[in-house]
């Protein structure tokens, strides 16, 4: 109401900084899971809100930085306060916090050109569980083309004209692919994202997954396992999509979904027993890191 006022100074933005994530729940129940906050400011007017999900450091403080400056805004901004993995420098976090969305050309050799399919993370600790999920496809499909894409920007994925940050046609379908599965793993409600992409060409290809009310005080990986986000269900999922378009992956899409499957049982089954993630879960980024960089 300011804004349609002649006598108002632009406003300093409200800006909201959300670290309690839904993945780790070793003690916090529902009152420190609940993404429900994302949604509230998703309805609020266009021209108003923001919303960012940070996945590491650098992003966090590059957008801070730029949260601070803006006026007449309410900005949520979404990241986690415990030790993470840092994935860009602070100059190219920088470029692609003002782009909203970027591919992760680290993730694969030929930097996502070409894929079989599109993997998308939302999110610190699920932006992580896709990245975990194309080092494993690298070592059990390697014949397998992936795409790695990271929305930070949440109000890019909107049909054009329905945000002044909303992706033109063009782009949206440059990022994601023409006619690929696309795989979504979000820190929030899946219907958060859904209700966003409505209307845009290539939806019906998503396959979004968040938090699903799943879990109890256990650990971080059990609950993304329990919600269908782990690396495992992300992996899956790429090898079932994407056999339409590679004939290599397709003849051995069966089995590899199959072991995937066991993966995922066997994980729940150790965690429920040792009351602790498998060590390989522990010290996954080190392997990542040297299935991506090395291999």
């Amino acid at each position: 109401m300011a804004k349609e006022t002649n006598f108002r100074a632009p406003n300093a933005s409200l800006n909201c900084i959300e670290t309690s994530a839904w993945t780790r729940q070793e003690c916090n129940r529902f009152s420190h899971q609940n993404p429900s906050f994302v949604g509230a400011v998703l309805n609020l007017k266009a021209d108003a809100a923001l919303v960012y999900l940070l996945p590491d450091a650098n992003y966090s403080l590059s957008t801070i930085a730029h949260c601070i400056n803006l006026k007449n805004y309410v900005n949520l901004i979404v990241c986690l306060k415990h030790p993470a993995a840092v994935w860009v420098s602070l100059e190219e976090a920088e470029i692609h916090s003002r782009a909203g969305a970027s591919v992760r050309r680290f993730c694969f050799a030929d930097e996502g050109l070409c894929p079989d399919v599109v993997l998308v993370g939302i999110g610190t600790a699920v932006t992580f569980e896709v990245i975990a999920a194309t080092a494993l496809l690298r070592k059990v499909s390697p014949e397998l083309r992936v795409r790695v894409v990271n929305i930070t920007d949440l109000m890019v994925l909107g049909p054009f004209g329905s945000h002044p940050h909303a992706l033109s046609d063009a782009d949206f379908e440059n990022l994601f692919a023409k006619d690929k599965k696309i795989v979504v793993d979000c820190r929030g409600y899946p219907r958060d994202v859904a209700g966003l992409v409505f209307g845009r060409k290539g939806a019906e290809r998503m396959r979004i997954e968040g938090y699903g009310e799943e879990g109890s005080t256990t650990t971080p990986f059990d609950v993304m396992s329990r919600n269908n986000v782990s690396r495992h269900h992300v992996a899956a999922e790429a090898v079932g999509g994407s056999a339409i378009f590679n004939e290599r992956a397709a003849l051995r899409s069966t089995e590899l979904g199959g072991e995937l499957q066991g993966r995922i049982q066997r994980d729940q089954e150790y965690i429920f027993e040792q009351s602790a993630a498998l060590r390989m879960v522990k010290n996954w980024l080190r392997s990542v890191w040297s299935i991506l960089l090395y291999d």
